[in-house]
């Protein structure tokens, strides 16, 4: 019989990609909308770590179950590292992707190509109540785009143009993202990482 594993994430794209990065493993893998009601957790880490501890955490005690979850976000060189944690959040609290690239575009206006470099960043947290966190990272380097271009995935990426690329993470397929992406680097990590514990 397969255990339970809960993604911890209210965002549905997200939560489909993790169970596209977690298919195939002995585990029955669940989402939010299986579950009864909850509001979301506020994220008050100071790192992407800190932030998928306490999702990880905060799904899995409510609910007495194995969970999952990741921070991820944007770190863009030449704004200090912003929005980073915030990326979510980074035109407001309940901004839409398109008002956050919106805002991140017209950060970066005056901003020449060699001056836009960026990198997506993605930890990993699996949590069983009563046990330890573990962690996984992955990151991957490239350049924001002067306009949005792609109408796959979420976020940030139709801005995001990966090293070695001409096109947008929004401009691939799923399965070719994730070999490359920060998040199916960081989830592959916890694939190896479950199955041993399976």
């Amino acid at each position: 019989m397969k255990t339970d594993l809960l993604i911890g994430s209210g965002n549905l794209k997200k939560a489909q990609e993790l169970a596209a990065l977690l298919e195939g493993l002995p585990w029955r893998v669940l989402s939010l909308r299986d579950m009864p009601d909850l509001p979301e957790p506020e994220e008050t880490g100071a790192s992407f770590a800190e932030n998928a501890a306490l999702k990880a955490q905060y799904y899995g005690d409510a609910f007495q179950i194995a969970c999952i979850a990741d921070d991820s976000g944007l770190s863009v060189d030449c704004l200090g590292g912003a929005p980073g944690v915030r990326s979510a959040r980074y035109a407001g609290e309940h901004a839409t992707d398109e008002e956050n690239n919106a805002k991140l575009l017209e950060a970066l206006s005056d901003a020449l190509w060699h001056e836009r470099g960026a990198r997506f960043v993605c930890c990993a947290a699996f949590y069983t109540p009563g046990g330890q966190v573990h962690l996984e990272t992955g990151e991957i380097a490239g350049h924001i785009a002067v306009a949005p271009y792609g109408t796959l995935g979420f976020g940030y990426d139709p801005l995001f143009v990966p090293e070695g690329e001409e096109r947008t993470f929004a401009q691939m397929k799923q399965e070719e993202k994730q070999k490359i992406s920060h998040r199916g680097i960081a989830f592959r990590k916890m694939r190896r990482f479950l199955e041993e514990r399976s």
